[in-house]
């Protein structure tokens, strides 16, 4: 079986997470340093962390905070809130009850936005509306809220939801987002708006975790909703687990990957761009994951590991790097591993 590489996360989802904890006057880069990330890393805009240092940032942002949205929204929600909501959301026999009793559950914890679920037409829409002013802090919390509530949704009925197209705020389209990676859906961005849509029949769906399986998910959580139902039968996806075989030789060609996957090179283009993808961007995408993967590993050199990412030389390698993430290899090792034993 290939080996499976990680996406990395863009260093503008650690800024936004750490609005609460800037508005309080909290030491952010002490927060950071708990979770094992350089607060070098947010003076360059390309970095990225791993999805294991951005999970212990939730939790580190949780515990300090006492704030299950870590101090995004007026007032805390309360610790223990999503472990409640998961003992009560297990007994569900349905998906549709799963959103409904859901939302109903938070309607009485929130005070700035509302979750909604809607059915019209034979569509399932998630709206998150706000009651209160709306702000970059609270537009994260909506995102982070939806991005959440769509993870465990599928881990109950143990299927990824196919979407039909995910809403942002229109604020969100100044700058790059994973969105439409992390929840592989088209993209559409209305004013002040947040939710996803799905075929209604999905709604239907039997709940088929049980209080048993629960207590294992909440030993991985917040970590595990990141990737566990990331549709790995994606045409990017099965790209970048036949690229990884390949990655100190030379990559295979576009038509090589086609030839590979039983396609046309015309399909394979038209298919990556529905994903939005082109094969250029996920050969640099998979590059990029996986040096960030191998600097944390002391005991490979750098020569080391531009050989293993099929560069051959350690220059090659540094200017590449620097194009992706804006700082040296040996800059992000540094940093990274002086965070990583600092705690």
């Amino acid at each position: 079986m290939a080996a499976t590489t990680h996406h990395t996360v863009a260093i503008a989802q650690v800024t936004q997470i750490l609005q609460g904890a800037m508005q309080r006057g909290l030491d952010v880069n002490a927060l950071l340093l708990r979770a094992g990330i350089s607060p070098s890393l947010l003076d360059s805009p390309l970095s990225r962390v791993t999805q294991g240092q951005y999970a212990a940032l939730m939790l580190v942002l949780r515990r300090v905070m006492r704030d299950e949205l870590w101090g995004l929204c007026s007032r805390p929600l309360k610790l223990g809130s999503f472990v409640q909501s998961c003992r009560m959301l297990v007994h569900c026999r349905t998906l549709g009850e799963v959103l409904t009793e859901g939302f109903q559950f938070y309607h009485l914890m929130l005070d700035d936005f509302v979750p909604r679920l809607e059915v019209s037409r034979g569509v399932a829409s998630v709206r998150l509306t706000h009651r209160v002013a709306h702000t970059p802090q609270l537009a994260y919390a909506k995102r982070t809220f939806g991005f959440y509530s769509y993870g465990l949704a599928c881990w109950l009925v143990a299927r990824r939801i196919p979407l039909l197209e995910v809403i942002y705020p229109e604020t969100d389209a100044l700058y790059k987002s994973d969105a439409g990676r992390l929840f592989q859906a088209p993209l559409r961005f209305e004013r002040e708006s947040m939710g996803f849509r799905f075929d209604a029949s999905w709604l239907d769906l039997p709940v088929v975790q049980t209080p048993q399986s629960l207590a294992e998910f909440l030993r991985q959580a917040p970590a595990s909703l990141i990737v566990k139902y990331r549709d790995q039968t994606s045409l990017t996806e099965r790209i970048r687990r036949l690229l990884r075989r390949s990655l100190a030789q030379e990559l295979p060609s576009l038509d090589d990957v086609g030839s590979a996957l039983a396609m046309t090179p015309q399909t394979l283009r038209r298919r990556l761009r529905d994903e939005g993808q082109g094969y250029q961007s996920i050969k640099d995408d998979l590059r990029r994951d996986v040096a960030i993967e191998y600097l944390g590993q002391p005991d490979l050199t750098l020569l080391d590991i531009a050989n293993r990412l099929g560069f051959s030389e350690a220059s090659t390698f540094h200017r590449a790097f620097k194009g992706w993430t804006g700082v040296s290899p040996g800059a992000y090792r540094q940093t990274h591993l002086a965070s990583t034993f600092s705690d």
